[in-house]
């Protein structure tokens, strides 16, 4: 099986997220991607609250897309959301052909010797790279992120155009009254309207 996986606190999950999958799909013909909301990330602090709704709105939102899943890995797992133990993980409970692929932003991206055991988790990826930033700020990047390639992250580019929306500007809305219909999936907007979330 190709195997991708899509990890992010999607706080919440977005129709940006889900083009990235779709393009995913399209450029690299995975036979699945993963959606892996990180309940307990070790780079941001959360609502421990939260994880439960982020979690069934990624399940809302990939319903009717039959290459998308949403695992629950992290959440059932507990403690800090390590990409690394989720991996190793995963690689025992799939029939991966050759490496898991992992989709990740520019912006992350180059953080990535930050993470936990980030030189043994660049052994067993391929990262797929799609823009978080404008055009101006990747040309910036570039070397950056030949740095990286040269100490063995082994990336590659998603051809996708730039989407420009952001979690925390759907939050903001929300906080603000401004609708969000255009910005994520119909049933994810019903959920937040349900729950009363993000109204703070």
């Amino acid at each position: 099986m190709k195997l991708c996986l899509f990890q992010g606190t999607f706080n919440p999950i977005h129709n940006a997220h889900l083009k990235v999958c779709e393009y995913a799909k399209k450029q690299f013909k995975f036979d699945r991607i993963l959606v892996i909301p990180a309940a307990n990330p070790p780079h941001k602090t959360l609502d421990r609250d939260l994880a439960y709704h982020r979690l069934q709105m990624a399940e809302l939102a990939v319903q009717d897309k039959e290459y998308l899943e949403v695992s629950d890995i992290e959440y059932l797992r507990g403690g800090k959301s390590y990409t690394y133990l989720t991996v190793k993980e995963l690689y025992d409970i799939y029939d991966v052909e050759g490496k898991i692929n992992f989709i990740i932003g520019t912006d992350a991206f180059k953080n990535i010797e930050t993470w936990y055991e980030s030189d043994k988790l660049k052994d067993m990826l391929e990262f797929i790279l799609f823009v978080r930033e404008d055009e101006k700020q990747l040309e910036q990047d570039k070397i950056c992120l030949q740095n990286l390639k040269e100490k063995g992250y082994n990336y590659k580019m998603m051809n996708m155009p730039f989407y420009d929306i952001s979690s925390t500007q759907i939050r903001n809305n929300i906080t603000n009254s401004i609708p969000i219909k255009t910005l994520v999936p119909k049933e994810v907007e019903k959920y937040i309207d349900k729950y009363g979330l993000y109204r703070y």
